[in-house]
């Protein structure tokens, strides 16, 4: 069966600065085996499929797919799915915003702002275990005496996180040097130096199967949003750089709104366009 497919790059103003995503925008009666198989055909770090809704107040029902599991949720996929809905001629329930379906509930996107944003999804804050903690600075080469805090974050992927003192402290990581620890996903998050265009760095490695360095990474950051508006230090909006020592120019903006929600924004521009044979 011949299906709408579009592929674009998420967080990044610069065509394949960001991160790329596939997008079917016609999932109807794929079994969850196709999707998968596709996903896996396509080697970017998500897939997504849209599908009808079972949900009266959603728009659509988004499945996300990495090359070997599906994700109940991702940030990148989240905004990159939803810019092509639209640029396929599709419009929202209510103006202004994109209501998702998901493996996490219902997810709004804001297409209000300046850039289209997520609304971050709860995040479920706890302690590291020392044994973890200490394996990810060993595995990593970080310099305990630079970690100013730590977590393990879950807003639907978990997530092992460490912000050192500054954004040099991951820029200055050899990707090459670091001895995989058990299968996790890590993210590391440091304080650009004044004056730089951006506030923070950060960095994902995700441990399954073999190291890998994730892009930009939607979801990883709405979790370390959560866990700083947690800390009273999202008052203030911010924009996150990361994908800089892999050749890429992401950027998340992050706020928080009259709510208290906090906002995950980002670009997304389309640069394929065309039909899928599923």
């Amino acid at each position: 069966m011949i299906r709408p497919f579009m592929q674009c790059d998420v967080f990044s103003t610069h065509p394949t600065g960001g991160n790329g995503l596939a997008v079917v925008l016609d999932g109807t009666g794929l079994s969850d085996d196709q999707m998968q198989a596709f996903a896996r055909w396509t080697n970017l770090a998500e897939t997504t499929f849209v599908c009808p809704a079972t949900d009266a107040h959603a728009d659509y029902l988004l499945r996300i797919f990495t090359t070997a599991r599906e994700l109940p949720f991702a940030g990148h996929p989240t905004l990159g799915s939803a810019a092509c809905w639209l640029a396929a001629g599709h419009t929202p329930r209510a103006a202004g915003k994109i209501t998702q379906q998901c493996g996490v509930g219902l997810v709004t996107i804001d297409l209000t702002g300046d850039t289209p944003a997520f609304i971050a999804p709860p995040t479920a804050i706890a302690p590291m275990p020392a044994n973890i903690l200490s394996d990810i600075a060993g595995g990593l080469n970080l310099d305990p005496a630079r970690i100013l805090r730590h977590a393990v974050l879950d807003n639907g992927p978990v997530w092992h996180v460490i912000e050192m003192e500054s954004a040099s402290d991951l820029t200055g990581l050899d990707a090459s040097a670091i001895t995989p620890v058990p299968p996790l996903s890590v993210g590391l998050i440091g304080a650009q130096d004044a004056g730089a265009d951006t506030d923070y760095e950060v960095r994902m490695f995700s441990m399954f199967a073999e190291l890998k360095e994730d892009p930009i990474t939607g979801s990883l950051n709405a979790a370390l949003a959560h866990w700083m508006q947690d800390q009273g230090r999202a008052d203030t909006p911010y924009v996150v750089a990361q994908g800089t020592c892999i050749g890429r120019k992401g950027r998340v903006h992050v706020a928080q709104d009259a709510d208290k929600n906090m906002r995950i924004g980002g670009h997304t521009s389309i640069l394929i366009r065309g039909d899928v044979t599923l």
